[in-house]
């Protein structure tokens, strides 16, 4: 296979338990509160990491992550390395991975915290901007190659696959969901991250574009809107032959909702921390409801919802 390369104000407040064994009376560690760890994470969702890391350290300004976004199985490679001590995946360890800590007398958690999409995007120029998962993977299969083979195709010319990375998480799901082991003669580029897939669909209309849709969801965000201009997100159905237009959905929280979207993923943060250091903090802040709305206001589905409050005013006594 060729690739070529092309604050919220929060007033809620967070407890935290007090630093916990392995030295805790050493100053050097860092705990909830203080201290510098690194985050690896797939560039899929970076812009839902940024938003959750900046919101942490703007409660507690003497807290720093240095976050390093790179293709999700080097991500991985790094938490075993011990050059990370959280990262942001798709998936948890396997079994060897989960080995290769506990043979270094270390271990690992994980914790899921949102459904996230695999959004589908095209030039706004190209009209076909409907597909079932049975045509996806014919196209992964390469049995469909050209617009104009898709039901109700409005396009004539040869499919694009573009995608961020090789061992990135884009790719990895598609393949692992359809059952795909070899894609050597797929017309497929690398162009390096999720904006750069946005970039180069904008402007070739045969090309179909793969990218985390954190990258377009923000509606608060002008970056996310100035990404979103020029492309279209394509709706997905199940079926092969969907009954209604209904059937079509889009990776955004009402198709998350329920996993409805066909292209649904879990995401989790995994931790090799020992003690109750600066990663725990993160990961109690976000399993609470305040990091809850910071995933819902990137549009994804978080695992634990913000809880919203109704007060009803019925002009009587009860």
């Amino acid at each position: 296979m060729k690739f070529r390369s092309a604050g919220i104000m929060l007033g809620t407040s967070v407890a935290f338990l007090s630093l916990l064994g392995c030295g805790g009376s050493n100053g050097d560690l860092d705990n909830p509160r203080q201290g510098t760890i690194t985050i690896a994470s797939d560039e899929s969702f970076k812009p839902l990491v940024n938003a959750l890391t900046n919101a942490y350290e703007g409660i507690y300004p003497n807290t720093h992550f240095k976050l390093d976004y790179k293709p999700e199985q080097e991500a991985i490679r790094q938490l075993l390395q011990d050059s990370a001590r959280i990262i942001f995946a798709t998936r948890q360890l396997n079994e060897k991975e989960a080995e290769i800590i506990k043979k270094q007398k270390g271990s690992h958690k994980f914790q899921h915290i949102a459904t996230d999409g695999l959004a589908l995007v095209i030039s706004k120029s190209n009209t076909d901007s409907l597909i079932t998962m049975p045509e996806i993977k014919a196209i992964l299969e390469g049995k469909i190659t050209d617009w104009s083979q898709l039901k109700d195709g409005n396009q004539k010319g040869l499919i694009t696959l573009v995608f961020d990375n090789a061992n990135a998480s884009n790719l990895n799901f598609v393949l692992n969901k359809f059952g795909i082991t070899d894609i050597q003669r797929l017309r497929i580029i690398s162009s390096g991250s999720n904006e750069n897939v946005i970039k180069d669909v904008r402007t070739n209309p045969l090309h179909l574009g793969f990218i985390g849709v954190t990258w377009i969801s923000d509606g608060h965000s002008l970056a996310s809107e100035e990404l979103s201009k020029g492309i279209h997100v394509m709706g997905v159905a199940q079926k092969a032959k969907p009954d209604s237009l209904p059937d079509y959905i889009q990776p955004f929280q009402g198709g998350l909702e329920f996993k409805r979207y066909p292209l649904h993923r879990d995401l989790y943060i995994i931790s090799r921390e020992g003690y109750s250091g600066l990663g725990g903090g993160l990961m109690t802040y976000i399993a609470r409801d305040v990091g809850g709305l910071i995933i819902q206001k990137m549009g994804l589905l978080p695992t634990v919802p913000y809880p919203r409050e109704l007060e009803i005013t019925t002009g009587k006594n009860f």
